[in-house]
């Protein structure tokens, strides 16, 4: 059985997710247009952060972070290499979407890479219906990132 619950970023059978995630976002992005964000930060208030677990292992990771009363970013979603194909990313998604609209958001936005390491969650986020925007909330142009986002009214 797979559960999706809120948790702090910081629990101690996370390191996996966080290195996993942290690895894959080194691998093709150059350092200045990395902008995830590591444990400690996803941490801090405003942050909704939430672990796919399947027998109680943790398998995914996604958090919602507050831009303001009405916007909220998807910031660090990953789910572990050897788990993916199975649907999960989607179903994270899925839940993150769900928590932005019920804690009253009209919009959910992202950034992800150009980078061909970053296809398939280019075309997940599409598929849910999120459509490319501009920079927003403190980003800049970028030749590296590609910006997202969703209305949910």
């Amino acid at each position: 059985m797979i559960l999706i619950g809120k948790e702090s970023p910081l629990g101690a059978d996370l390191a996996l997710l966080h290195e996993r995630h942290t690895a894959d976002m080194h691998s093709e992005t150059p350092p200045e247009s990395i902008h995830m964000l590591p444990a400690g930060a996803l941490a801090a208030q405003g942050i909704d952060f939430f672990v796919m677990r399947e027998a109680g292992r943790p398998i995914g990771m996604g958090a919602l972070k507050r831009i303001d009363t009405g916007h909220a970013e998807i910031k660090s979603m990953h789910v572990l290499i050897e788990e993916r194909g199975r649907g999960l990313a989607r179903r994270m998604l899925d839940h993150l979407i769900a928590e932005a609209r019920a804690a009253g958001y009209g919009r959910i936005s992202l950034e992800t890479g150009v980078q061909p390491g970053f296809a398939a969650a280019r075309g997940l986020y599409a598929r849910a219906g999120f459509a490319e925007c501009g920079p927003f909330e403190g980003y800049r142009p970028d030749p590296n990132s590609v910006f997202m986002t969703l209305g949910l009214a």
